[in-house]
């Protein structure tokens, strides 16, 4: 099983780049669609990705039509929109033979409408308020890979972690190492 995040046709370098992290902490490939709103090695967006883009699987594709001409008969393609009415969360990523592609779309114009309606029963939905137009495409992304690699147990991610100077174990947080003066005195 391997996840995927698709981004079509990105404008924004620091999107990306957030996405490339992401993808780097998470052991998910990064495929891009073409063509991109900057170039693969932008400033801003290896700023964005920090010191990660060694750690990204990225995977260039030309347009849509050769994306999806890579897929193979286990694969599962998920198109995350704002226009779907199905909840991303009542989706079950857990089958260990399939490769899940998670498709995003481009942040001043989503997904293709031909292509929603070719894979309508593939739309799925970040639930929001109508405050707001849509959701930043970074924290959508974290939002629904997430939920997948959460059910299916993160795999291959590190759940818990001591550092040298854990704030949380040991005695590096005993009371007595601060004084504080949460007002009165």
């Amino acid at each position: 099983m391997t996840n995927h995040v698709v981004l079509y046709e990105p404008l924004m370098p620091a999107n990306t780049g957030n996405i490339a992290r992401t993808c780097a902490g998470t052991n998910t490939v990064l495929d891009l669609i073409e063509p991109l709103g900057f170039q693969i090695d932008n400033k801003k967006m290896k700023r964005a990705g920090l010191d990660y883009w060694d750690k990204v699987d990225v995977r260039l594709h030309d347009d849509l039509n050769a994306f999806l001409k890579q897929l193979g008969p286990q694969d599962e393609l998920y198109l995350i929109s704002k226009f779907s009415s199905k909840n991303y969360a009542e989706v079950d990523y857990t089958d260990s033979s399939k490769n899940y592609y998670f498709v995003f779309g481009k942040e001043t114009t989503g997904l293709p409408e031909t292509f929603m309606r070719e894979y309508y029963e593939r739309n799925l939905r970040i639930p929001m308020s109508n405050n707001i137009r849509c959701y930043n495409l970074a924290n959508s992304v974290a939002i629904v890979l997430l939920e997948a690699l959460r059910q299916q147990g993160f795999p291959m991610l590190e759940t818990s972690h001591h550092y040298e100077n854990d704030k949380l174990k040991d005695n590096y947080n005993r009371p007595e190492r601060y004084e504080r003066n949460l007002g009165g005195n």
